[in-house]
């Protein structure tokens, strides 16, 4: 299907088509505000979107908020491979993703909290690997997805999210930065063990996606909310280092059962995965701390 087919529509179509785009404009700008680091390119971007919806048939889409955030993948990717080209810098201070209403006060207070870190970790990477690592592990699009948006495999759109990964989450971060990781897990756990809701959200990124085979959880309303529902679980875990990472483990009977990895911007939790499926838990290297 071209994305440059102009459908005739109705104007009461036209208007469903354009109430359904507003729905997803929050995770839009999202999207793009990961990717690029400026608020003006992110409009753009989410415009650009916009653009190729209103010329594209999307009949047989069935999940319109899937094909929406690739295209808003394929247009920063192109951006940033312009970018790189040009040796241009973004065009104005990285900022997390605002709400869909503007709070200005808010947005300098996350930019404070988030910006800056996320953003020296991410000009790092190429575009594919930027591309790969914010779309999968911070927006929880397919390996097939990724690749189908970067022209390249599902295993080698693996790869790069993983090489994007290590650095965000500090493999080779120096000794400070992972005594500071332990600090906030230990807060997390603090805070999850007590049911202390604020406490969450203080460690919580705004924009915090936890994964595991149940599904996402984004924001860190929710997943605070999420949290403290596992008090339980919260109260036999305990820290680890997860392939040289910082993390937590519980066990049973002896046994690895749960372990939750996290990543980290400005001192807050970004990402927290849950794993639990055993063949995956094999694979995963634990260091008591």
């Amino acid at each position: 299907m071209s994305e440059h087919h102009q459908p005739q529509r109705r104007p009461d179509d036209a208007a469903a088509l354009a109430e359904r785009f507003e729905a997803y404009r929050g995770h839009l700008r999202a999207v793009a505000h990961r990717m690029l680091g400026s608020a003006a390119e992110a409009e753009d971007a989410v415009q650009e979107a916009w653009l190729r919806l209103s010329r594209s048939d999307t009949s047989e889409v069935a999940n319109l908020g899937g094909w929406l955030t690739t295209v808003v993948g394929r247009v920063c990717l192109d951006m940033l491979r312009s970018r790189r080209t040009r040796g241009e810098e973004p065009l104005d201070v990285w900022r997390p993703a605002p709400a869909v209403e503007r709070d200005p006060a808010q947005d300098a207070l996350l930019a404070d909290s988030v910006g800056a870190a996320l953003l020296v970790v991410l000009d790092t990477l190429t575009p594919a690997e930027r591309l790969a690592f914010v779309l999968h592990d911070l927006f929880g699009v397919p390996f097939e997805e990724v690749g189908a948006v970067l022209g390249r495999t599902a295993a080698a759109a693996r790869q790069l999210a993983s090489r994007g990964r290590r650095r965000v989450r500090g493999a080779d971060a120096p000794e400070a930065d992972l005594v500071r990781q332990r600090e906030v897990v230990d807060a997390f756990l603090a805070a999850a063990r007590g049911g202390d809701f604020d406490g969450l959200l203080a460690v919580l990124d705004p924009d915090v996606l936890a994964r595991s085979d149940a599904g996402t959880t984004a924001g860190a309303v929710m997943v605070a909310s999420g949290a403290r529902s596992f008090a339980h679980l919260a109260a036999v875990a305990i820290p680890a280092l997860v392939d040289g990472a910082t993390g937590l483990v519980l066990y049973a009977d002896g046994s690895l059962e749960r372990v939750l990895t996290f990543t980290f911007v400005a001192d807050r939790i970004a990402t927290i995965d849950v794993v639990t499926d055993p063949a995956r838990l094999a694979g995963l290297t634990v260091e008591p701390v």
